[in-house]
């Protein structure tokens, strides 16, 4: 019975520092979405950083978890979103206007699948793969 208990009181400490580590790199990935979006306000990409790296390194702790899809919603996140900045990037050089317009269209797809994944990881449910 004791094992049962432990178990248990060790599941609901795993979950809650998982969820700890989501809300931390959903604020930080919120923190850059929004700072794109915003003109004249940028946030450093070592925040981004940051937080790709924390997810990268904390995601096997989820395996097996309801929070292991976050944790692969997160990094996919930042991974489209570079690959689609990296693409962009000759509009800024050949066009201004079409690269500027290219680069908020992607923040605010960014700052979609912060607010989507953090909203649910506060409902503690999981996302979609």
């Amino acid at each position: 019975m004791s094992d049962i208990i432990e178990s248990g009181a060790a599941t609901t400490q795993r979950d809650d520092s998982l969820r700890t580590i989501g809300h931390i790199s959903y604020a930080l990935h919120a923190i850059v979405a929004v700072s794109a979006v915003l003109p004249g306000v940028q946030a450093s990409i070592v925040l981004l950083l940051v937080a790709f790296i924390l997810d990268l390194v904390k995601k096997d702790d989820a395996r097996g978890t309801w929070q292991e899809s976050h944790f692969s919603w997160r990094i996919r996140s930042v991974l489209w979103a570079g690959v689609l900045y990296v693409v962009t990037i000759p509009l800024w050089l050949l066009f201004l206007i079409p690269g500027w317009i290219a680069w908020i269209v992607i923040s605010i797809w960014f700052l979609y699948r912060v607010i989507r994944g953090w909203l649910a990881l506060n409902d503690r449910r999981p996302m979609p793969e």
